[in-house]
């Protein structure tokens, strides 16, 4: 064998061992429960000893980097320009290798909605899908070339959520889910026509073409800002069959992948139909179970059954906990067959370890720092728990035990904070509103 064709295997070699690790191809990361099999972390993200490399980006947003094999994607929506944007970034060294402009930004911020930029993007190492909240979608092949663009606004309706659109899409087996879920009517967009209703939906999209598959009308009986969420699908895989759960419009509800049809729903937790509870996290998902998280500290934190056939309220209840566990904004971590739910608000800042099949609290705690909002969620690997606030300081918790164990509480250094952390290859990717920071074990 020659020196050359050595080189070559030495090479190829080198290669596989870089992308043998596990991607974060979006949101909640590889298994849709804020969970990675990544090991050999950090358990302290200190600049000073595991940080990799930090990339200046050109404006805010809450999205949460999608990272596959040696790329890692990130939306901005762009301070100079006024544009929301689209970026890939070098795993290797931080370098910015290509940017695009997806569409103009809006005119207003609406609150931590950062201009429009909080969906994540999504990638299945052929292409990536950059959404926004003004209703654009742009898909791009690895290289930065634009395989299809739309406007979902022009195709359907304007938003009519107070904060602005600010869901996740979710790719799963080759379609991809958007959710929709609204007011009936649009107060926010003047010149709208009352008498005209509007419909809450699911949209199922081709990735490759960007084409509907399928568009699923779910109705709600919620009432003004209630019928508004903007947590994102996710798949259950059970024994005999898959669904796709969203909840908002206070219900949850379970539906078919291919057509989109409720197979059931779970509800009645706001029977005196308060019409200000916005419903912001996600669902988290373990074996035939769904873990709600119910708004604002009004209603207890439910464990439903899945599996079930139309109105399940009052059969499907697998347990409750108290109302003041259920978190506001975080999503729900499912770890190692552990549950955390993390209720973020400035003056609690607790994380709640419990068993997932009973409700059972294993352990709780306060997470350390500045008493600061968590607008995150929290995600796991190696055995520990990564969180950040929005004063940009990122804690490792211990995961599982007997206890609440703290590893570590380091700052940023950065402004204000909207966006979850990502496990990717080895590595930790923190987003704040300036820079995007690469951590590794030295």
């Amino acid at each position: 064998m020659t020196f050359a064709r050595i080189f070559v295997l030495i090479l190829a070699a080198a290669s596989n061992m870089a992308f043998s690790g596990e991607n974060w191809p979006q949101w909640r990361g590889p298994h849709h429960n804020g969970s990675s099999t990544e090991t050999g972390l950090p358990d302290k993200l200190d600049k000073a000893a595991n940080l990799v490399w930090s990339t200046p980006l050109p404006g805010r947003s809450g999205a949460t980097p999608a990272v596959w094999n040696d790329t890692v994607f990130v939306t901005a929506s762009d301070s100079k320009n006024k544009d929301l944007v689209a970026l890939c970034i070098s795993r290797a060294d931080g370098k910015i290798l290509w940017q695009k402009v997806v569409a103009p930004s809006s005119d207003k911020a609406h609150g931590k909605n950062s201009n429009m930029s909080s969906p994540s993007p999504i990638t299945d190492g052929k292409s990536v899908i950059f959404q926004f909240g003004t209703g654009h979608l742009a898909a791009f092949d690895m290289d930065g070339k634009e395989l299809w663009t739309r406007d979902l606004t022009k195709d359907h309706s304007k938003f009519a959520i107070m904060w602005g659109y600010g869901s996740s899409g979710m790719l799963y087996k080759d379609k991809l889910y958007i959710p929709v879920l609204q007011r009936d009517t649009n107060p926010y967009v003047p010149g709208s026509d009352a008498s005209k209703p509007i419909d809450s939906f699911i949209l199922c999209l081709d990735p490759k073409t960007g084409k509907d598959l399928w568009k699923h009308v779910r109705p709600s009986d919620a009432v003004q800002e209630t019928r508004e969420s903007y947590a994102t699908p996710i798949p259950l895989e059970m024994k005999d069959h898959t669904e796709i759960v969203m909840v908002g419009g206070d219900s949850v509800s379970g539906h078919d992948p291919a057509s989109g049809k409720e197979l059931w729903r779970f509800g009645g937790w706001n029977p005196t139909k308060i019409n200000h509870v916005r419903l912001v996290p996600s669902v988290a998902t373990y074996e035939n179970l769904v873990f709600v998280s119910t708004p604002k500290h009004l209603f207890p934190f439910f464990a439903v059954k899945a599996g079930g056939s139309g109105d399940v309220t009052n059969t499907h209840q697998a347990w409750a906990l108290d109302k003041t566990i259920s978190p506001d904004v975080c999503t729900p971590l499912v770890y190692k067959d552990l549950l955390y739910v993390l209720d973020g608000d400035s003056g609690k800042r607790m994380l709640h370890c419990i068993d997932p099949k009973t409700g059972t609290k294993k352990w709780e705690g306060q997470i350390p720092g500045a008493k600061s909002t968590f607008w995150t969620s929290p995600c796991a690997a190696d055995d520990k728990i990564y969180v950040i606030n929005e004063a940009s300081e990122v804690s490792v918790i211990q995961a599982g035990g007997t206890e609440f164990k703290v590893l570590s509480m380091a700052s940023m250094g950065d402004t204000i904070c909207y966006s979850s952390i990502a496990i990717a290859q080895g590595q930790i990717f923190v987003r704040t509103g300036q820079n995007l920071h690469c951590f590794a074990k030295k």
